[in-house]
Formats: structure tokens, C-alpha cells, sequence
């Protein structure tokens, strides 16, 4: 069953000569439960569609279907109602508020739906728990790292319980590490059945994708069916030159999901301690 599709659609800015086309004639359908990386150069029209299929933009031409009811004309106040209860974002640049706790910015969704105080904190706190920072829920954005500021920007996302999420670049402000925790992280939340779209420049985070969207000029340029765990055969041929196997992969992504878990402190009795000491003292010896 399809969610999203976009019938010719079209989005122009500007007027007469300065007329720019950030979409030309896109046509896309994604069904339920896929999980579609969005690939192009700068100024390809990678935002704009996400802008559009997120209903934060509306087409200029076409007609966009999401769940099969036409969506394109909507009045604002409907087309936010539907946003809030049908689409979660994720953010390059996290858009967490600053002065907030990481329970707060992932609570403030609920706020806008109305919940009281308590279930909103409540819900919050389980969103947190299952991204793995319950811990650290009362810290502000300045007290984590990136990819913990990501998985609470995920957290936020997904506390409405929305089927569709949509991520522009949510890795183009992270190391490799944290790109890795994010991303495994929603390949967990997509297991559970939501569809999520992503942006990237990244051809090694196509693994995670099950299909391949290109775009250039405002167009789909290209449209890859993929495997899991593969980088994307067209992302490899064109940007894409050092392979890694997919074990290293998965090693790595472990690593970056176990360093994201609180640790416990080593500790050694006195004994075992004076033992090392001895030890080394003799291999000097």
C-alpha cells in the first residue's frame, strides 16, 4: 500500500525570468514500511521534496496523495493537524531549545496536542528510554554529544508515534561514531514498521536504505532498488570508491551503540592491584 505519491509535481520560487524550479515534474510513490535514502548534489532538490512530502511546503503544480486522500491544498490549519499526527522530523541541525532539559524538547510535541503536564513528561521520559538516554534526560543540549543530541531529536520525532519520518541530512553534523549510532538507531525504529525517508551525501549510509532515490536539476534521475547492509550499486559506482564489508560494518555500528551506553567504572581490590604492581616490577627485571 502506498503512503506517499507524487503525481508530476512541481515547485517553482520567484516570478518571470528570476522564476527558479526547485521540482520538475517529480513523480514518486513509496509504500509503507520502506526505508528510501534521498541522494543528489547541493541544490538538487532534495530539501524541497522533503519539504513537500512533509507538508511543510505545498507543490506549485501536480497533486501530492498521502495515504491516498490528496493532501496538495489543504488549508494550513488542517495540513498542521495532519503533519503532527502523521510525519516526525529529524533535523541536520537537531533544533533542540537550548534552555530545555532533553525531557522537555522531546515532551514540547505533546504540549502542542494538548496532553497535561504529567503524561506528557511520562511519554517523553519512555521515548527517551527507548533511544537509550533515559539517563540523561534532565540534561540540556550543551551537556551531550552530537549523536546523543541527534537521538534526542529522534526521540522528539517519534513521541507522537508517527508513521512517516522524515530526516534531512540527520548525520551532516556528526562524526562517524555518531553518524553510526543515528543511523542504527533508525534501523531499529524502522523494524517496528514506520516508513522513514533520508536525506544524505553519504553513500555509505545507502546500507541502510531498501531503495535509492537520485535526484538532479529539481528531477528523479534514478530510482535503485537495494539491499540492506549493501551500499547502493549506482552511490558505489559514482561517489563511492573504497568498499568496506559489511561485517566491518556491523561491528562498527555495534561499537557506536555500546559507547552510547553508560558505562560502568572498573574496580579492582587492593590486592589484585599490588599483584599487577609486583608483576610489573619483575618484568623489568
Amino acid at each position: 500500500m502506498s503512503v506517499i505519491k507524487l503525481e508530476d509535481v512541481s515547485k517553482l520560487y520567484g516570478f518571470g525570468d528570476a522564476t527558479n524550479i526547485a521540482l520538475d515534474e517529480v513523480n514518486l510513490t513509496i509504500e509503507e514500511g520502506e526505508f528510501v535514502a534521498v541522494m543528489g548534489p547541493s541544490g538538487s532538490g532534495k530539501s524541497t521534496l522533503m519539504n513537500v512530502i512533509g507538508l511543510l511546503d505545498r507543490p506549485s503544480h501536480g497533486n501530492y496523495l498521502l495515504n491516498s486522500r490528496s493532501v496538495s491544498k489543504l488549508k494550513p490549519n488542517r495540513s498542521a493537524k495532519l503533519r503532527r499526527d502523521t510525519i516526525g522530523f529529524i533535523f541536520q541541525s537537531f533544533n533542540l531549545l537550548p534552555r530545555l532539559t532533553a525531557l522537555e524538547n522531546v515532551a514540547l510535541p505533546l504540549l502542542y496536542k494538548g496532553l497535561g503536564t504529567t503524561r506528557r513528561l511520562k511519554q517523553a521520559s519512555a521515548m527517551l528510554e527507548r533511544v537509550g538516554l533515559q539517563e540523561r534526560e534532565y540534561y540540556l543540549p550543551s551537556q551531550l554529544s552530537g549523536g546523543q543530541t541527534q537521538c534526542v531529536a529522534i526521540a522528539r520525532a517519534l513521541v507522537n508515534n508517527p508513521k512517516i519520518i522524515i530526516a534531512d541530512e540527520p548525520t551532516g553534523n556528526l562524526d562517524s561514531a555518531g553518524s553510526r549510532l543515528v543511523m542504527e538507531l533508525l534501523s531499529e525504529i524502522h523494524k517496528t514498521g514506520n516508513t522513514i525517508l533520508f536525506v544524505t551525501h553519504n553513500p555509505e549510509l545507502t546500507r541502510y536504505a531498501s531503495r535509492v532515490v537520485y535526484m538532479h536539476d529539481g528531477a528523479i534521475i534514478a530510482d535503485e532498488q537495494t539491499k540492506i547492509g549493501d551500499v547502493a550499486r549506482r552511490a558505489r559506482q559514482v561517489m563511492y570508491s573504497v568498499p568496506t564489508t559489511n561485517e566491518e560494518h556491523d561491528l562498527a555500528g555495534v561499537s557506536a551503540l555500546m559507547a552510547a551506553l553508560p558505562q560502568k567504572p572498573a574496580t579492582r581490590t587492593r590486592k589484585s592491584s599490588k599483584k599487577s604492581t609486583a608483576h610489573r616490577t619483575r618484568s623489568k627485571k
